[in-house]
């Protein structure tokens, strides 16, 4: 799958089911119905019935056979979409009209949350002319400092979503300020240790690369200039960022300054959460619906 009209064509008529949290606001609710034309899903909407109805006239969203939670607390609305994902009577969770750290904790709570062994990380997904397939970015919202072993789980995450678009050995470049191992650099240092690890098998399902300036990660010239000759060099699938200071800026760089169409998606929960900020559009946001949609299906 080289871009989201591919993603989108392959999500369709799977009709998964979601839960929105706080799902009172025009933006998401657009995203739904677009996800619902598609067959992509059946909504449970959480949140504010009136509002819910009003914005739904606005944008002709047909709510006759569509289930509705009347909310007006963010908070409680967030616990109820988390339960609902938590007792398998909906396979994803889509952050509304609430903050990132309330659904969160939510997410987390020990009774009825969506907590597991992994690490939550995020992964930004765009489709750019300037590049030859979709770029998998991570992490630029989660994780603000990950060492080599938080860095791990976050590839094993992102490979798992990958490879439900049926890319079956995806390339992961580990992006740092230069191509060469330096010990002042920890982010080198980590990228050593990383394809280390995927050589000796306890990385699976891709192919680790690096370290690698940026340049020599998406951009073949710039590889060969240098003389890099590993096989992820310019052709990364995954970009695996240093911080999630380098990574938000990439995401921003790309969302704001370029020709793209992007999506994002929580990994490591129990269920994959749709989390996009309210600056991102409705299509965004439908882009995160069918990938989350395809990542139910491992």
């Amino acid at each position: 799958m080289k871009n989201f009209n591919d993603v989108l064509m392959k999500a369709k008529d799977r009709n998964v089911c979601i839960a929105v949290a706080a799902a009172h606001d025009k933006e998401v609710l657009s995203a739904i119905k677009m996800a619902i034309d598609n067959k992509l899903i059946v909504p449970i909407l959480v949140g504010n019935k009136v509002q819910i109805q009003e914005y739904s006239k606005e944008i002709n969203l047909d709510l006759t056979n569509i289930e509705i939670i009347d909310e007006t607390d963010i908070k409680k609305c967030s616990e109820i979409a988390v339960k609902l994902v938590h007792e398998k009577k909906a396979k994803i969770l889509m952050k509304g009209l609430v903050d990132t750290s309330i659904i969160l904790k939510e997410v987390l709570n020990k009774e009825y949350g969506l907590r597991t062994d992994s690490l939550l990380s995020h992964a930004a997904i765009f489709q750019t002319e300037k590049y030859h397939k979709l770029l998998f970015i991570t992490d630029a919202a989660m994780n603000l400092a990950p060492n080599a072993n938080d860095k791990k789980k976050i590839i094993d995450n992102v490979v798992k979503l990958v490879h439900s678009l049926s890319i079956s050995n995806p390339k992961v470049a580990v992006v740092c300020a230069k191509e060469k191992v330096n010990p002042k650099m920890i982010a080198t240092v980590d990228a050593q240790e990383l394809v280390e690890r995927n050589r000796a098998g306890e990385i699976k399902g891709c192919v680790v690369g690096g370290p690698f300036a940026l340049d020599n990660a998406i951009s073949k010239e710039a590889a060969t200039h240098k003389g890099i000759t590993d096989p992820v060099a310019g052709d990364a699938d995954i970009l695996l960022m240093p911080d999630i200071e380098a990574g938000n800026i990439l995401y921003k760089s790309l969302a704001f300054l370029s020709n793209t169409k992007n999506a994002g998606i929580l990994l490591g929960a129990a269920a994959p959460i749709v989390l996009t900020s309210r600056a991102d559009t409705d299509e965004a946001k439908l882009n995160s619906i069918a990938l989350a949609v395809m990542y139910t299906s491992l």
